[in-house]
């Protein structure tokens, strides 16, 4: 089954969190995936990642070739870049788990809402018999509690 990791996020928005947690994938000589249900988040996310001091490559769904790009952004759960990281952003699911190796379901841990659906999320995937763990930010780093 896939190891899932639900990474609650409190103390840093998505934007600052999830180049770290890409720029390791990418030194792990792994491809990502990052799924968003809203184009103009994806496009914002597009932007913090160039922004970044380390070098992010990645490309949009409108860029063109996805084969090219380490870290493919896009609302669809196919990974054309041959990505096995999946990272599922705003809420973003899937039924595609079990197609990656890893996915990481970062949400909102200050958006109630948010926090309701990733519990649902979480539940369906312990369901579906995948190996989740919990992660949750402290003032310095991640703390593991499930």
């Amino acid at each position: 089954m896939t190891e899932i990791g639900f990474y609650h996020l409190t103390r840093s928005t998505l934007a600052q969190a999830l180049p770290q947690l890409l720029g390791r994938t990418l030194a792990a000589g792994q491809r990502a995936l990052v799924v968003g249900g809203n184009p103009a988040g994806l496009e914002a996310l597009s932007i913090a990642l160039w922004s970044q001091p380390a070098w992010l490559p990645h490309g949009l769904t409108a860029d063109g070739d996805p084969d090219l790009q380490p870290i493919w952004l896009s609302a669809e759960d196919e990974p054309l870049n041959g990505a096995r990281f999946l990272f599922l952003v705003e809420g973003a699911g899937t039924d595609r788990l079990a197609a990656f190796d890893r996915v990481f379901d970062l949400f909102d841990g200050n958006t109630p809402d948010a926090v309701a659906a990733a519990r649902l999320r979480w539940k369906k995937a312990k369901d579906a018999g995948h190996t989740l763990a919990y992660w949750q930010q402290t003032e310095t780093s991640w703390q593991k509690k499930a």
